[in-house]
């Protein structure tokens, strides 16, 4: 039966379209997004958004042909009786096409004796055969031959997702993570495709346990389900995928300009935190061996009986004491809580939760208990702003002691006595709700409170890592991706990861180098240090009971190819600081695919093995064991070898040695990269020189500075510099002095010679 369409109302930028059986909501946010909604009985307030997005836009609606058509400057939205939605470029080029048809579930060629074993067995019979709840719902799009999707996060596998299907409900599992996962730690639905060239976004803003597949069912069309929650979904146009990642973090949020000591080097293992000594241990061979590092974890073991906000006595002299000394070698210490709280009426943190009735609850009203680290843990509720706040002020504990930053874990939320039933209640604010509905940003809200807690009580940039996570928490949070293993699959895994987090607007992202889980060898970690060099999170990290994977473990050439990578990787931090100060304006990620940088050449839309740092430098590492030579596909343009200089064109292969020291590494033709110096740790102080390198006679280049710590550069106190060079000759010209500090002395490097140039009478001239 059709749902016929009777007709609409227009209020301000809210349109509503009103059928035989419910209505549609489609707002204008700004001429390149578009809100659809239905209200299916849930609350419909987002925690990817916040406030109010929507901008004066200029659009005319119209009907026409049976239909309503919605039209701003850049889409049309074209919507039909049952609900069906078309949407079109301002060309008139079709992105996003509802399906007509009814789906066709992929015959698993399962009767009713096979489905009897399989349950016996114990398969999900319910799962395998697509059986869904009752308040279920799907949102079926047509899909074009040419048709490439990327973004979702880091959910595992190649960087094109179409032919493949995800769940997006935050999970923590132990395994070996390999493509057939269809869920990981984090849920970022949002979608970013290319149809026949023309790209698009679609948010799908529902927290809810949801389902979308690409094509793996089948090649006619794509589609999303929830379990339940309203329909909201966001429609988001550009004139490139660039623009459309633009438009996305403008709805979601930007990651903010981090401490630029954060861009150092880290250093982990579960296990070290046991005791000051093993610490100290650590520290002190990295600065031995001439290792670069700005940071040391502290894993669970540095908190008295795995209570959050304790730190235990028995291995450790006064904390603060502690970290003041490893300040003073040039470490920051950054310790990690987790969200379950140990049940132990001695205990402060639970005896005020419990008081405070600010944990979450069984349905019949007593406090939900389940296991983690600590043994019986309670669970806060972070979905109430007054629990949020409870939390942030407990991070105070942590900052007075002179922790530089908090690392959020196990927030999915995981447990190990089973599974949080669906039917504990968790708030959404001030509304009683349930974990169905607040599981997939619980571990967003931890984040958000951490984060919180950290800018009021340092007054800095805060430094948040998390594991959960959910669309928007970029705005609070660095994530990795979880506990990976030392295996060839997960470091070819990681480039893909991490461009599609990228994408879904995750700019700072890193993994565990080395593996956190089995054990590295000397090959894997050296070929994982060089290929994550420009992941902005750069630390080692590994699991309690696997081999060690420090460098100087595994002694020569592992060391002093580990050092001289780790040595590269501070040239690079003011390269990388700037990508972040232009992340800030764009919300483009910092490492990229080239699709994203080339989207109409259709030989990198399922590269996997390469990857980009803003637009200039290209990243081809070895990810296979043993290969000492690789193929190494070059874009439009001509590129120059970063090691010897050598000049090659672009739009082919070409066949680069990669011996076992050597990151196959090109800049674009016309670059200027900022170079910084070789130091042990990142600087409290302000530089007093600065070196530009320029790959060719003439490029230009605009460099940012700030303090690097705190919120100041957000009212204008930062310095931008212009180097240009053209024909032989160098330009240097401080285009805004914001901030105090200038560079007083710098540097150009052109191919055949330098030009030195020192700041005079606020300008710069040619020594």
């Amino acid at each position: 039966m059709v749902n016929k369409l009777i007709n609409f109302i227009q209020d301000g930028q809210k349109l509503t379209v009103n059928y035989d059986n419910k209505s549609l909501i489609l707002t204008v946010i700004t001429p390149e997004i578009v809100r659809v909604f239905q209200d299916r009985g849930n609350a419909s307030n987002s925690y990817a958004i916040d406030g109010d997005k929507s901008i004066k836009t200029d659009f005319k609606v119209k009907e026409k042909d049976g239909h309503v058509e919605l039209s701003t400057a850049k889409l049309t939205v074209k919507i039909y009786d049952d609900e069906k939605i078309d949407v079109y470029d301002e060309k008139g080029n079709p992105l996003i096409l509802d399906y007509r048809k009814k789906r066709t579930p992929i015959d698993r060629q399962m009767d009713e004796e096979h489905l009897k074993l399989a349950e016996s067995e114990g398969h999900d019979v319910k799962n395998l055969l697509g059986a869904h709840d009752k308040d279920y719902y799907e949102i079926v799009k047509s899909l074009a031959d040419d048709e490439q999707f990327y973004g979702l996060g880091d959910k595992t596998g190649f960087i094109n997702k179409r032919h493949y299907a995800y769940d997006n409900w935050n999970t923590d599992n132990p395994d070996p993570q390999v493509e057939s996962f269809t869920r990981l730690y984090k849920s970022i639905p949002i979608l970013l495709g290319l149809k026949n060239k023309h790209p698009y976004g679609i948010f799908f803003d529902n927290t809810y346990r949801n389902h979308i597949d690409l094509g793996k069912e089948s090649n006619d069309y794509y589609y999303y389900s929830a379990v339940d929650g309203n329909i909201d979904y966001y429609i988001i146009g550009g004139d490139s995928l660039k623009e459309v990642i633009t438009n996305y973090t403008y709805l979601t949020g930007r990651v903010p300009m981090p401490q630029k000591w954060t861009l150092g080097y880290q250093q982990s293992r579960w296990g070290y935190s046991v005791s000051q000594k093993q610490v100290e241990k650590i520290a002190e061979n990295l600065r031995k061996y001439d290792l670069p590092c700005d940071v040391i974890h502290l894993d669970i073991d540095y908190m008295n009986g795995y209570r959050v906000f304790t730190w235990r006595k028995d291995t450790y002299e006064k904390p603060a004491d502690f970290v003041k000394k490893m300040r003073k070698l040039g470490f920051r210490i950054i310790t990690i809580i987790d969200p379950g709280v140990k049940k132990d009426d001695d205990y402060k943190i639970y005896k005020e939760g419990i008081e405070k009735g600010y944990f979450v609850k069984a349905p019949d009203g007593t406090v939900y208990v389940n296991q983690v680290w600590p043994g019986d843990s309670v669970f806060p509720d972070f979905g109430r702003k007054e629990v949020r706040k409870w939390w942030a002020r407990n991070c105070k504990y942590l900052v007075d002691l002179g922790v530089s930053g908090i690392w959020d874990d196990m927030n999915e939320p995981a447990s190990f006595k089973g599974e949080i039933p669906d039917n504990i209640v968790f708030h959404n604010e001030e509304e009683a709700s349930t974990h169905k509905k607040m599981h997939n940003v619980y571990g967003h809200n931890m984040a958000k409170a951490t984060y919180e807690g950290l800018k009021k009580y340092s007054g800095k940039r805060p430094f948040v890592i998390t594991r959960a996570a959910y669309a928007g928490t970029q705005k609070f949070s660095t994530v990795w991706t979880g506990d990976n293993q030392s295996l060839w699959t997960h470091v070819q895994m990681m480039i893909p990861q991490l461009c599609n987090l990228g994408m879904s607007g995750f700019s700072f992202a890193g993994t565990d180098i080395g593996g956190f889980g089995a054990d590295t060898t000397p090959e894997l970690l050296t070929r994982w240090i060089e290929g994550a060099l420009f992941s902005p999170l750069y630390r080692n990290h590994a699991a309690l009971g696997t081999r060690s994977q420090e460098p100087w473990v595994f002694g020569e050439p592992t060391l002093s190819i580990y050092r001289k990578y780790l040595k590269l990787r501070y040239r690079f931090i003011p390269y990388l600081y700037d990508e972040f100060y232009r992340e800030t304006k764009t919300g483009l990620p910092i490492m990229r695919p080239l699709v994203l940088n080339y989207e109409n050449d259709t030989q990198v839309y399922n590269l996997n093995d390469e990857y980009m740092v803003g637009e200039d430098i290209l990243a081809a590492p070895v990810v296979q064991e043993g290969q000492t030579k690789r193929a190494v596909y070059l874009p439009k343009g001509k590129w120059i070898d970063f090691w010897n200089g050598v000049e090659h064109a672009g739009k082919t292969t070409i066949l680069v040695d990669a011996p076992i020291d050597k990151l196959p590494l090109f800049v674009r033709k016309g670059a200027i990269l900022p170079w910084g110096k070789e130091v042990s740790h990142v600087s409290d102080e302000p530089d007093e020189t600065m070196t530009f390198r320029v790959f060719d006679e003439k490029g230009k280049y605009v460099h940012y500075q700030d303090n690097g710590t705190d919120f100041k550069y957000q009212d204008g106190e930062y310095n931008l510099y212009k180097i240009k060079a053209k024909d032989g000759s160098v330009k240097v010209k401080l285009e805004k002095h914001g901030y105090g500090p200038v560079y007083r002395k710098i540097t150009v490097e052109l191919p055949d010679r330098k030009v030195v140039f020192k700041y005079k009478n606020g300008k710069y001239v040619e020594k």
